[in-house]
């Protein structure tokens, strides 16, 4: 899985596209970072940058944007709609894939000590990396925007990071918020009206504010409290902004929903929640619509929630669940929707990263039959478990699904998901292995005209050669690991896909062997020899362990056939 987070640096130049261009231009100057969309506005006088990136990388392209938006944009002369204190006002880091909000929050405040130190440009941490608790909302640490930054030399307005004073350099450059946030999600829900009214009044019913609290119930003067501020009547859902209008372009009403923590209230939830808020005033909702990029979770965590409901397994494939959320969400009701042009982790996907995989049946077989040595028994191997945990995970699938076993379902579905992790985790090491035989290649083709050459080349070969013993013993712990799950669909799976049960664990036995061939035959140029013989105790045991595996489930299969 990718890691990666999410930057959303916001500057203060919406109107010189050459600034905006230089800017935004940096990011990509940082291996593994890779920008997403630059969003300017000329009233405003401000862009929006989104890009992503891994943890490693993603804060080193975040100070360069910020030190290029410091160079070229200077806040003294700068004027704008939009509130403001910074020649990059606001640089939010959010998780997006495989990446906790701690992660999020070490590279925000990396990065804010980093531009203080480095560039004397002071600022805030906010959100969920700042350090005061009222600083989590960033209105209070835009407090007085540019022109009231003199309150860097005061208690309250002191910064977090960077020289707490206005000189003359800060009165360029601004102060800058950096910060760790949840993925926000601008959410629109469909309804069968045109009533902006009765749209509005839904978004009151579910948006966190909820609406204020009238002394007739519906009209007239607010109800007060004590202090005389109106009392509000909360709506039903968490972390969720929205409003109620007309869109001309459709014809139609919608709610317009802001899901700032999607953690607290997914977008599944939102839907689910408008259509019952909708139902009970008379309005249907007819699907909805995701505004912008939006991180693959999204998609598969709507899915997971709608198979649920319906009692269905979840070990079903990624592309499955997203058809799915699609369909449910009714994310097509106004537009196709292309998860490859809007889901983050599609979009920066490396297309060629997975050459053998990406391949049909028959191009896989006819580069394997070819005069090229590569892919061979090791990418083979990989490819032979993938096929064997796939079939346990169709007898999972087919097992939750079988008429009188509705009491069963979530078992079997756990069942199916175990090998569908298993499945893809062996297709990922069908190209590594390839990968691993190519890098030996490479290794012996390196230059060896001088004693440093020499000394290199032994080097890059004996580390080739170790990755090549990995990835196949990689291999086969996980066919390994998966033989108990083939073991389960025989025994106790829908007996109508016994024999798929049996064949899944005969491919992954032909996975653990084949695997286990190719790490012993790499041993013979590993000069480690206490490492060579610890890969060959430990081949003999996997070996030894898989075919006593498939030999139990293999009388399994008999015992259930004979009956």
């Amino acid at each position: 899985m990718q890691r990666l987070i999410e930057c959303v640096p916001n500057v203060s130049e919406g109107r010189r596209p050459e600034v905006i261009q230089a800017v935004a231009s940096v990011v990509e100057t940082v291996e593994g970072c890779k920008l997403l969309d630059v969003d300017p506005g000329k009233s405003t006088n401000r862009t929006v940058i989104t890009f992503v990136g891994p943890p490693e990388t993603v804060g080193e392209a975040a100070f360069r944007l910020i030190k290029k938006a410091s160079e070229l944009i200077d806040m003294s002369k700068h004027t704008g709609e939009h509130p403001r204190m910074g020649a990059t006002d606001v640089c939010p880091f959010v998780p997006v894939a495989g990446v906790t909000m701690d992660e999020c929050i070490d590279v925000a405040r990396a990065v804010g000590e980093r531009v203080g130190k480095e560039l004397g440009i002071p600022g805030y941490f906010y959100e969920s990396a700042a350090k005061r608790p009222e600083r989590k909302n960033l209105a209070v640490c835009r407090q007085g925007q540019y022109e009231g930054l003199a309150k860097l030399a005061t208690e309250d307005g002191a910064p977090d990071f960077g020289p707490a004073e206005f000189n003359d350099h800060a009165k360029k450059t601004g102060a800058t918020a950096v910060g760790a946030r949840d993925f926000l999600i601008a959410y629109n829900i469909n309804l069968n009206t045109t009533s902006s009214r009765r749209a509005n009044a839904i978004a009151f019913d579910i948006r966190e504010a909820g609406r204020i609290k009238k002394r007739d119930g519906i009209t007239g003067p607010a109800v007060l409290d004590d202090a005389g501020n109106p009392v509000r009547i909360p709506g039903s859902l968490k972390a969720v902004k929205g409003i109620g209008w007309y869109i001309e372009e459709y014809g139609i009403a919608q709610l317009s929903l802001n899901l700032t923590d999607i953690h607290v209230t997914p977008v599944h939830v939102a839907f689910d929640e408008a259509s019952a808020k909708a139902q009970a005033r008379g309005i249907r909702v007819t699907g909805s619509e995701l505004v912008g990029l939006l991180p693959l979770r999204v998609l598969l965590d709507a899915a997971d929630h709608y198979l649920r409901k319906q009692q269905r397994s979840l070990g079903i494939s990624e592309a499955e669940k997203v058809k799915i959320a699609v369909k449910s969400l009714g994310l097509d009701d106004l537009a196709p929707f292309d998860a490859q042009k809007r889901v983050i982790e599609y979009i920066i996907a490396d297309q060629g990263s997975a050459p053998l995989v990406g391949m049909t049946l028959t191009q896989f077989a006819n580069t394997t039959s070819s005069e090229a040595p590569a892919p061979g028994g090791g990418s083979i191997s990989a490819y032979a478990g993938a096929l064997g945990a796939a079939l346990t995970t169709m007898v999972g699938n087919l097992s939750a699904h079988k008429r009188g076993w509705d009491d069963r379902w979530e078992m079997f579905s756990q069942h199916a998901e175990q090998g569908l992790a298993f499945q893809n985790d062996l297709l990922a090491l069908v190209d590594a292995d390839t990968a691993a035989f190519d890098a030996i290649m490479a290794a012996y083709g390196m230059p060896k005209g001088t004693d440093a050459q020499k000394a290199k080349r032994h080097q890059a070969i004996q580390d080739a050669t170790l990755n090549a013993i990995d990835i196949p013993l990689k291999v086969a712990q996980l066919a390994h690991d998966a033989l108990p799950l083939a073991a389960a669909m025989a025994k106790n799976g829908n007996p109508n896909s016994v024999t798929d049960a049996g064949v899944g664990a005969m491919c992954l036995r032909t996975a653990v062997m084949g695997a286990v061939l190719n790490a012993r035959i790499n041993c013979g140029d590993l000069e480690d020899h206490a490492k060579a013989a610890e890969v060959q105790a430990t081949c003999a045991r996997l070996v030894a362990s898989a075919q006593a595996q498939e030999a139990d489930i293999l009388r399994a299969v008999d015992e259930v056939m004979a009956k």
